[in-house]
């Protein structure tokens, strides 16, 4: 102690001798003192800074992973380098402040403020690296990275406020924690995004409900995309029509939308569309029409077998077929089910290890729906609708063919409405 206050008056010594005033030398003491301190830390603050790029371009080019270079891309050499001559200030404030206690006291509570959000700074940037370096893999391209590390940030910040809090009262940190248990409701109001936030994104993730990269439909919101980005707060879904939506992260876990991964990690991409049949267009097929069809060649075969078929069982229960409706027969209707079943089944676009049907729906006062259920390999959505768009144009094209109709709102009712 005696050493350190023989050092710091070794100017004032001088200046009283020089023939200045006690408060005069104690000033100007305190200046030079001040001056020769902080050229000496930027001195060593430079110094650190040139030491530490020399250690970093070392360990680059010996490295064999490249989580350095994001380190010195997120500058976190550069605050570390901060963080020693700050420290050798804050040292240095006994010397120049030894005779000014209340000044000692105010730039020792400004230093330890300064290392608080120094060190806030050096944490934000390596964890900013950690991200940037866990987006390059694989395995965590679609992990939702930002909420966690700004889960981690928002408690460092936490922590450093109240740290700087207890820095200006003089309160030991853990008093000054306990001290705000009884306005721990005020926090979680404060902070009530933030934790609803915080608890969405584990489960989202623990639970693996999205991922960046899923296409989702949330029509409370309006979103229809693909997720680009899962922070801690909000999710943003890009929209087909590039536009950009903003979803609050927990209303992932309150609301109900729509994840299509399942669909497009499947095999096929599903299609359920259906043709109306206009009802007075289905009948009976005569034999002369029955030879008509058998003209074509995907069902030729099947008009042949099933005719035999039915011819046998009228004559085994000697049906009068003076009147089509008696025994068996068959219908422009279900032929025509057949041919497009059989149409798709000869598709290379359609998935045959996937479910594969062509049903009637239930009537309804527009027509008969004749339903294709079916599932497409390519699961792009342009492939797809092109593909969906040419089997319907072959479905409605081929229902001449059957003497079938599709059902079209009358040319009266359109002119009234």
């Amino acid at each position: 102690m005696e050493v350190a206050n023989g050092l710091s008056h070794i100017v004032y010594n001088a200046l009283i001798k020089a023939g200045l005033s006690e408060t005069l030398a104690a000033y100007l003491n305190l200046l030079i003192l001040l001056v020769a301190s902080v050229l000496f830390v930027w001195v060593l603050d430079y110094a650190i800074w040139k030491a530490l790029r020399w250690i970093t371009v070392v360990v680059a080019k010996r490295s064999r992973t490249n989580f350095d270079n994001f380190l010195v891309l997120n500058r976190v050499p550069r605050y570390i380098a901060h963080i020693i001559p700050l420290v050798v200030l804050f040292e240095l404030m006994r010397l120049a402040f030894v005779d000014f206690e209340l000044g000692g006291l105010i730039a020792k509570k400004v230093l330890k403020i300064l290392i608080v959000i120094l060190t806030l700074f050096t944490a934000r940037a390596f964890l900013r690296a950690i991200r940037d370096y866990l987006k390059t893999k694989a395995q965590f391209k679609d992990k939702p990275i930002d909420s966690f590390i700004q889960v981690f940030m928002i408690l460092a910040w936490v922590v450093g406020i109240f740290a700087i809090f207890a820095i200006i009262t003089q309160l030991e940190i853990w008093k000054f924690f306990t001290a705000l248990g009884a306005g721990s409701a005020i926090v979680l109001l404060i902070f009530k995004d933030s934790i609803l936030g915080l608890v969405a994104s584990i489960q989202v993730s623990i639970n693996d409900m999205v991922r960046i990269g899923d296409w989702i439909t949330f029509e409370k919101y309006g979103a229809d995309g693909n997720i680009i980005e899962i922070t801690l707060a909000t999710v943003k879904v890009q929209n087909f029509d590039r536009t950009i939506t903003t979803i609050p992260t927990y209303s992932l876990i309150s609301d109900s939308f729509k994840n299509w991964r399942g669909m497009q990690v499947s095999d096929g991409r599903r299609v359920k569309r259906a043709v109306i049949i206009s009802q007075k267009s289905v009948g009976f097929l005569s034999n002369e029409e029955i030879a008509e069809l058998k003209r074509i060649q995907l069902i030729s075969r099947y008009l042949e077998t099933r005719g035999r078929e039915i011819d046998a069982h009228n004559t085994q229960q000697e049906a009068d077929k003076s009147l089509p409706i008696n025994g068996r027969n068959m219908t422009n209707l279900g032929v025509f089910r057949k041919y497009v079943l059989t149409y798709l089944e000869n598709q290379p676009v359609i998935n045959k290890k996937m479910a594969l049907m062509v049903r009637q729906l239930e009537p309804t006062p527009q027509g008969i729906p004749l339903e294709i259920y079916a599932f497409i390999k390519d699961k792009r959505w342009e492939n797809y609708e092109y593909i969906v768009s040419d089997i319907f144009d072959h479905v409605i094209s081929a229902l001449p063919y059957f003497k079938l109709e599709v059902y079209e709102l009358p040319v009266s009712v359109n002119r009234q409405k």
